[in-house]
């Protein structure tokens, strides 16, 4: 590792290894994976104990509430927490992790309790709340090691390696029902209740959540307070700032980013959905979510999601080298890749074709989950990094909040056909693209403006 004082006259942070680069964020391949069960299984599981489709919307807004509170909280906290031995951001990781883990065990039984239907989706209501307060708390420390611990230069490299590795706990979580399915675990149960091949997705999810958390909790070591200020060029007892002053003081970056993640997520709020019944609606022809045909449906959203987060590591890959002229155009073409992708699911009846779709979305999501990340912790000067991280991931849960309150006006009004809201989906990536062009990137590192 070499470091050295930049313009500003503070000791830049080390250029790391590439090997480290890839310890630093293993442990979010296990907490994608939580969230990639939960993303890829929630329309299944709720409409299988028995959801209203004109209501769906309601379960999807508990996940981003949960989120939009409990970043900024872990960010702002963790900014004014050191444990020896343990670290700054780790202690919120390893609580995080622990809860995460008895939940997924606790989710896929909502209507194997001997629950009523109302009971069951109440149980899982909350199961998903407590789920997403958990594997929220677990991810952000992963997102804040890099604003803490890696420089400029290698902030593509690290988000892109961090993006690649939630891919492939992404892909594994998201095979995991076609695998149970194709060695003889049960994939239809009793009506309400979810078949057993989804439960076993989540067991075996939340073992390897407990083990990649703790392999990356072993290998990380964090900068300690004095080492951390002097990298940062801040006093190691800095004034402490309230949020609503931080949010004051928040760099323009945050809030023109702020711009292109709302219409990305709200986007693939309406996938996450959504496209399981579109898929059973276009290519299995049916609505009735107590079918094998919409449980062959579910465990297909499933392979094209693993296909998605295939793209999306390979794409991450071409993303590792970008610069601050390669940046801003790679953003808007992943974009409209993925507009392209929503419209190719909102229309075809072909599985080869949902397929092309979602490798299209697998570029738009690993590009609104690295890039946006490196331009806004280039703007951050190390002295609330947390907060901010943890602010910024209101871009992320806000949308999906809104989107879900207008899906219950909305779904209505186009029909009540879910693949007209994939469509939807398609027309505000388009609008996201667009938008890409209000950021104005700067570097704190550097002392300039791009």
């Amino acid at each position: 590792m070499e470091s050295f004082k930049n313009s500003l006259g503070k000791k830049r942070l080390p250029t790391l290894s590439i090997t480290t680069l890839m310890l630093m964020t293993f442990g979010n391949l296990g907490t994608s994976m939580a969230f990639s069960l939960q993303s890829a299984n929630m329309g299944r599981i709720f409409q299988t104990l028995g959801a209203d489709p004109t209501k769906l919307g309601f379960f999807f807004i508990l996940p981003p509430l949960a989120g939009m509170v409990v970043q900024p909280l872990v960010g702002y906290f963790s900014d004014r927490t050191w444990i020896p031995k343990i670290g700054r951001r780790l202690p919120y990781l390893i609580l995080g992790a622990t809860v995460a883990i008895i939940v997924m065990m606790l989710l896929p039984n909502a209507g194997s309790f001997g629950f009523k239907a109302s009971t069951a989706l109440w149980f899982g209501a909350v199961a998903i709340l407590f789920m997403d307060l958990s594997s929220n708390m677990s991810m952000q420390p992963f997102k804040m090691m890099i604003s803490d611990m890696v420089n400029d230069s290698q902030k593509d490299m690290a988000w892109s390696w961090q993006t690649i590795w939630g891919n492939i706990g992404g892909v594994i979580a998201n095979l995991f029902p076609f695998f149970f399915t194709a060695i003889g675990v049960a994939n239809v149960a009793a009506q309400g209740e979810l078949p057993a091949s989804v439960k076993w997705s989540f067991y075996v999810g939340s073992i390897i959540l407990g083990i990649s958390a703790a392999f990356t909790i072993w290998k990380v070591d964090e900068y300690e307070p004095g080492k951390y200020a002097e990298y940062h060029g801040i006093a190691e007892n800095a004034e402490k700032i309230n949020m609503v002053k931080l949010i004051k003081k928040a760099p323009k970056v945050f809030w023109t980013l702020g711009i292109v993640q709302f219409f990305c997520w709200a986007g693939f709020q309406y996938l996450w959905t959504y496209g399981t019944g579109a898929i059973a609606q276009n290519i299995w022809h049916t609505t009735d979510a107590a079918s094998g045909s919409f449980q062959s449906a579910g465990n297909w959203f499933g392979v094209l999601s693993s296909i998605e987060t295939v793209a999306a590591i390979i794409w991450g890959l071409m993303i590792t080298r970008l610069n601050n002229k390669t940046r801003k155009p790679a953003y808007t073409l992943g974009l409209l890749l993925g507009a392209v992708g929503f419209f190719i699911l909102a229309v075809t009846g072909s599985k080869t074709m949902s397929v092309v779709a979602f490798i299209l979305l697998g570029i738009a999501w690993v590009t609104m989950n690295a890039i946006p990340f490196t331009i806004l912790t280039n703007a951050l000067d190390g002295k609330h990094d947390g907060t901010y991280m943890g602010l910024f991931n209101t871009w992320i849960c806000l949308p999906q909040i809104v989107a879900s309150i207008v899906s219950f006006a909305l779904y209505p009004l186009l029909g009540n056909q879910m693949p007209h809201m994939i469509l939807v989906s398609a027309i505000l990536f388009i609008i996201g693209s667009l938008s890409v062009w209000f950021i104005k990137e700067s570097s704190v590192e550097r002392g300039d403006s791009f």
